[in-house]
Order: structure tokens, then sequence, then C-alpha cells
């Protein structure tokens, strides 16, 4: 299945069953969020999760693009994607977690025609303040499906205070031949789905309170499960990374490690600038600003001559596409362009401090202090400045 044809199917299902579209918003969080960027598909639905009437009704159902920054060291390895889009469906007070689960299971099962064989669930098993979810493990029971109960890998929260609950994780089998094991015993259990019952509040002192209402979130990022229903071995073999990895492939000589960290932090910045944001020191901007910087020390390890101006339209405009945005290319490789020099220049005028106090040893962490405090060189700056080849002439 396509990624169109996966989502048509998950919406679809979920229509059916009575869910009304829920907008989709930008990367940008609502005023009051404390994260920087649309992390999942509750974010922009926080205040109907907790309480507030959602015009749209009980029963919600979007495609959101989401970006992560919490999983930026993972991007690399064959699952981890820095922006990415999410499905997700809610109960807002309506129905509870084991219909949640079964109309889940129905969906992998039925609808996408995953072998029920494949799949793994994973339970909250309690803890000093709140016992094991019997209903959850008995509803994945009742289906077949084998369970492991977990403590805090199956609670989910939005930060040390605030909506929280247990939830239910759903793996599927990607090695070879039948499934062994668990998914906390072998890695070959790819989690795609999460399943969480939004019903308490945690305070700042600890004590957990019950919601106004007790609701559903659920989400399954699209493009892990792209790679489950194909067949893939990695998320960058997905038709949405292809056009960044075929652009850098033909362009400069990488490892896969290396070459997936750039195609990723390509698309993102690519996506993030879509929605608005620009490259700054503070917030938003610098996220944006780091990525593009890590793309830049990679590319420049080996060949400082390497420039993102060599990449062709193609992927920006595959990118808008993907993640229903209208992109002004030019524009966004203009932005881009202007990073490259503001680099350069930052590299030109850091790397003789960093020489000189690399000139005494490994750098301390009093040293990196001074180096900021005084110079304004943040510390991935520093280390992509011991990262660059000595040999660029441009500094």
């Amino acid at each position: 299945m396509t990624p169109d044809e996966i989502v048509r199917t998950f919406l679809d299902h979920y229509h059916r069953l009575g869910h009304r579209d829920a907008p989709e918003s930008s990367l940008i969080p609502p005023p009051g969020d404390p994260v920087l960027f649309t992390t999942s598909g509750m974010h922009p639905l926080t205040p109907y999760l907790l309480g507030r009437p959602h015009p749209g009704g009980r029963r919600l159902v979007n495609v959101q693009r989401c970006l992560r920054t919490t999983d930026l060291d993972e991007v690399g390895d064959r699952t981890h994607l820095t922006v990415f889009d999410m499905l997700g469906s809610w109960s807002l007070g309506d129905y509870d977690i084991a219909t949640s689960l079964r109309w889940g299971h129905e969906l992998l099962t039925d609808g996408l025609r995953i072998d029920p064989g494949r799949l793994h669930a994973t339970v909250f098993g309690g803890d000093g303040q709140v016992g094991p979810d019997e209903t959850a493990w008995r509803t994945w029971t009742e289906l077949g499906v084998p369970v492991e109960a977990n403590g805090a890998d199956n609670w989910w929260s939005n930060g040390p205070t605030g909506p929280c609950g247990p939830d239910s994780e759903i793996f599927v089998w990607t090695g070879d031949g039948p499934p062994t094991g668990t998914p906390g015993t072998d890695d070959r259990w790819m989690e795609v789905w999460n399943h969480v019952q939004m019903r308490l509040h945690r305070h700042e002192d600890g004590r957990l309170t019950p919601l106004p209402l007790s609701s559903i979130d659920t989400g399954m990022g699209l493009e892990r499960l792209e790679m489950v229903l194909t067949g893939g071995r990695n998320v960058y073999q997905g038709v949405g990374l292809r056009p960044w990895v075929a652009a850098v492939r033909d362009r400069w000589p990488l490892g896969e490690t290396e070459l997936r960290i750039v195609a990723d932090h390509l698309r993102t910045a690519v996506v993030v600038l879509g929605d608005g944001v620009r490259p700054g020191n503070t917030g938003r901007g610098y996220v944006l600003r780091r990525l593009v910087r890590r793309v830049l020390t990679v590319l420049w390890r080996d060949d400082p001559s390497r420039s993102l101006t060599d990449l062709p339209d193609d992927p920006f405009r595959d990118a808008g596409r993907r993640f229903r945005q209208d992109p002004d290319v030019p524009r966004l490789r203009a932005v881009l362009a202007d990073e490259e020099r503001r680099f350069q220049g930052l590299l030109r005028r850091g790397r003789p401090l960093v020489d000189r106090v690399w000139a005494r040893g490994p750098l301390t962490e009093r040293d990196y202090h001074w180096l900021h405090d005084t110079h304004g060189l943040p510390r991935d700056l520093v280390d992509g400045l011991l990262d660059t080849v000595d040999a660029d002439p441009r500094r």
C-alpha cells in the first residue's frame, strides 16, 4: 500500500465508526502549549482532552505532521525520523480503552491485512499509585494477541505535570521467520501504534487526580506503518523519503547513517520552513538552525566544497505535497543558502578560538561554557568545528 492508500484506509475506517475530521495544525503549537513544535496529534486537542466540548463532536480522527527532537540522536537508525505524519483517533469522553483496542485490531488485521500472528501488545502493569491495566490485558487476550506488562514504558504523560495515563502499545514483527520473544526482549518487534487512556492529571507534588472526562488518544506513525506493510527494512525506503535519499546519494558519497541523517534533516528543515519558521538563535529558529548546521557539518567533514545549492527542486516540492503545504521553493532554497553562508562565516571566526583551546588538550565543561558565554559558540557548533576537516579552504 502507498502512503496515500494507508491514510485513506485509516480515515475511512474511523469515519465508518462515527469519527469526524479534526483539522490539522501546523508544526507551531497553539498558544499556551509548552512545547516548541507539535509533537503529536493530541497537542492541538489538549483543551478538549481536558474537558472543553469540541465543535466536531466526541469522536475525532486526523493526520497531523509532527516534529520530535527528543529522538534526534536516534535519527540514522532504521525507524526514527525528525518530522513525520501521525495518524490519530480520539474519544473525548465517549468509548473506553477496550473499544479502542478492538477497533484498532480490526483496522490492522482486516483493513491493512497484517497477519494477526505478527502482532504483540504491551500494557501498563501498575505502580505504587495506579494498578495494572486489567481491561487492556483482558481485551488483548480475548483477541488472541500476546501481551507483555511494563511499568513506565506504558505510562504516557505530556511532561512532569498535566494529563497522563496508562497506554497500550501495539507491535508488529519485522524479523525473518516466525515471531520470537517479546517487545521487551527482541527489537525486531517494532511499535506502530499507541492507545493512551487520558484520564489522570499529575500535580506538581506528584498527586494524581481524575480528569473531568476519561478520553482515548491514539497515534500511529505513517512512515513506520508503511515500512511494515511493504516489508521494508527501514523507513528511508519509504515513498516520502526516497526523493531526499536519492538526491543526497546522487550528489555526495556518504556512509549509510550519514546519508539518512542528511536526508532526514533536510526534509525536516524544508517542512519547518514551510510552516513559517526562520533560522534564529533561540526557540524554534535555533532548532531549525541546528538541523541545517548538522547537515553541513556532515557534508563538509570529507569535502568542504559541498553546497546545499546543488540540491534539485523535486524533493522540496515532494515534501510540500506530502505534508500538505504549498512551498515557495525559490524562497526555501534562498533561506538554506543564506544559512550556509552564515555557517561558513562562523566557522572562519570560531575555528581559531576552538583550535587555541584544543591545543591545550581535550575540551572541558569549563571550556565549553567559556566559548559559549564569551564568544557565543554553542556546544554543538564547537563540536562541529572539531569535526570539520582542517583543510577547509574557506576558513
